[in-house]
């Protein structure tokens, strides 16, 4: 409860914790209005690259969520953000990604390189990729062989769905690029790095154990809370089943069926701290 009723906003993951899919948690809307009513900011952060931020925020303007700009996140812009600032001499990048994600990068300013072996771009990126081709795979697999600079943008091993399938993610495309040659990636961008929460830190002037970081699964959004030192709340309207969540070691500070459970959680500590300061 002390630490809930420290919480001044809340990191929300997107895919299994707020939508599964194209479909919004009845509870979603509810949960944002009560966090506003209560003076809690709140933020969107997701692994998913697939989209740029502005299908993002269309998309949940589509679902009734209309919020702005500098409340998104992606995994895609923060790989963004990293060679800007890290290695500013990568211009031209081969990619694995989308064409809304690829889109993303060349407005940034950088260019996308074509399958070719004549020349070496100056770094791989390889992220969540829907239109995955054969051909882009193997030539994103000799790239690592020769040793160009290798990010991934995020260790995700599946997406969560509301369709009968297996939605194959940026980390299992990596296991794949690994089998084949050996090598890992140099550097994986997104949660569980800490650097996710950063930019919501410095952007509100929060400490982090004033932030709840809200996701539905323990390996991404939960270490991260742990690495970042914010509050790591575990849901279970995603991936991530109660047997798994009991099982782990070290477990979530808090542990939920849904957002919606979290809200009444984060109102009693404040009602219970209201009624102690009478």
């Amino acid at each position: 409860m002390a630490a809930c009723r420290r919480v001044r906003h809340v990191a929300l993951d997107m895919d299994g914790t707020i939508y599964m899919g194209a479909t919004l948690f009845p509870y979603t809307r509810s949960f944002l209005d009560m966090l506003a009513a209560n003076g809690i900011g709140y933020s969107f952060l997701t692994n998913n690259p697939t989209r740029s931020i502005a299908d993002y925020l269309a998309k949940l303007k589509k679902l009734g969520i209309e919020v702005e700009p500098e409340k998104m996140y992606t995994t895609a812009v923060a790989t963004i953000d990293y060679l800007r600032a890290e290695m500013p001499h990568v211009r031209k990048i081969f990619a694995l990604g989308t064409p809304s994600m690829l889109a993303e990068f060349e407005a940034a300013g950088f260019e996308i390189a074509p399958v070719e072996t004549d020349c070496l771009p100056d770094a791989l990126v390889v992220a969540f990729d829907t239109t995955l081709e054969y051909q882009r795979l193997c030539h994103a697999s000799w790239l690592a062989s020769q040793g160009v600079p290798y990010i991934a943008t995020n260790p995700d091993r599946v997406c969560p769905t509301d369709q009968p399938t297996v939605l194959v993610d940026c980390g299992s495309i990596c296991c794949a690029i690994e089998h084949a040659t050996g090598r890992k990636p140099d550097l994986v961008i997104g949660k569980p790095n800490p650097d996710m929460l950063s930019g919501i830190r410095h952007r509100y002037g929060l400490e982090a154990d004033e932030i709840a970081m809200c996701g539905d699964r323990i390996y991404t959004d939960v270490a991260m809370a742990r690495n970042a030192g914010a509050l790591g709340v575990l849901v279970l309207s995603g991936e991530t089943t109660l047997e798994t969540a009991l099982a782990s070691d070290p477990m979530p500070d808090i542990t939920a069926k849904s957002i919606f459970e979290f809200g009444e959680l984060l109102l009693e500590a404040r009602s219970r701290a209201d009624f102690s300061n009478r």
